[in-house]
């Protein structure tokens, strides 16, 4: 009984491996990056990376940008509104 389920354990862990693998993708077979216009910054030093659209680079808000972005949210409404209707479960 034991062997079956570390057969089993053994089996499942191995076809489940590659969800977790991470490609690698060249600027070959990466079809974004065939159809981004030329830039530096996003060349082969990202192989395997999510690329924006277009190529541009995103940028990423501080903390306080963040939190800034949340106290503007809940004096225009965005906050209040999103809680009764996105996350109502009701």
């Amino acid at each position: 009984m034991k062997l079956a389920l570390i057969a089993f354990a053994v089996a499942g862990a191995t076809l489940c491996s590659p969800v977790f693998a991470q490609s690698v993708a060249t600027a070959s077979t990466n079809s974004v990056a065939n159809t981004a216009p030329a830039d530096p910054s996003t060349s082969l030093s990202q192989a395997g990376q999510w690329v924006p659209p277009y190529g541009k680079p995103v940028q990423g808000l501080t903390r306080a940008q963040v939190y800034q972005d949340l106290v503007h949210a809940e004096k225009d409404g965005q906050y209040q509104y999103l809680n009764q209707q996105l996350y109502s479960h009701g």
